[in-house]
């Protein structure tokens, strides 16, 4: 009796276990086609959502995200999810921040925790109040 309880709970677990992947394999993947955004001034986190310092920076850029809103994009990329991004934009490091202006030209690139002031600070060096 215990063997078949036994069976059945593993099949149970590899059957969950097979329908978490599958739904993360058919879940569409973000479109970061469109970023840095053209005509603002947009700083890009590249960090993961597990990553200490990126979690330490996470209330940081949701605030970033209200102040700035209109002003300029602030935009988080996990690149564990999204491993392409961490190529496309050249990053060794998380998190790195980097920062482009209005026509979409990097301006400039921080690795590490970065806090509210100096962000802060490098929005408002682009002309962003």
């Amino acid at each position: 009796m215990r063997y078949g309880l036994m069976l059945a709970t593993i099949g149970c677990v590899l059957l969950i276990t097979v329908i978490a992947m599958v739904s993360r394999v058919d879940a569409d993947p973000p479109d970061f086609s469109k970023v840095p955004v053209k005509g603002m001034v947009t700083m890009i986190d590249l960090g993961a959502k597990k990553c200490i310092p990126c979690k330490m920076m996470a209330p940081i850029l949701e605030k970033m995200e209200k102040v700035y809103r209109g002003k300029a994009a602030i935009v988080f990329i996990d690149v564990w999810e999204n491993r392409d991004q961490a190529g496309r934009f050249r990053i060794s490091s998380i998190p790195t921040q980097i920062f482009f202006d209005r026509e979409g030209k990097e301006v400039y690139r921080h690795a590490g925790f970065m806090g509210e002031e100096a962000i802060v600070a490098q929005l408002k060096n682009m002309g962003v109040e």
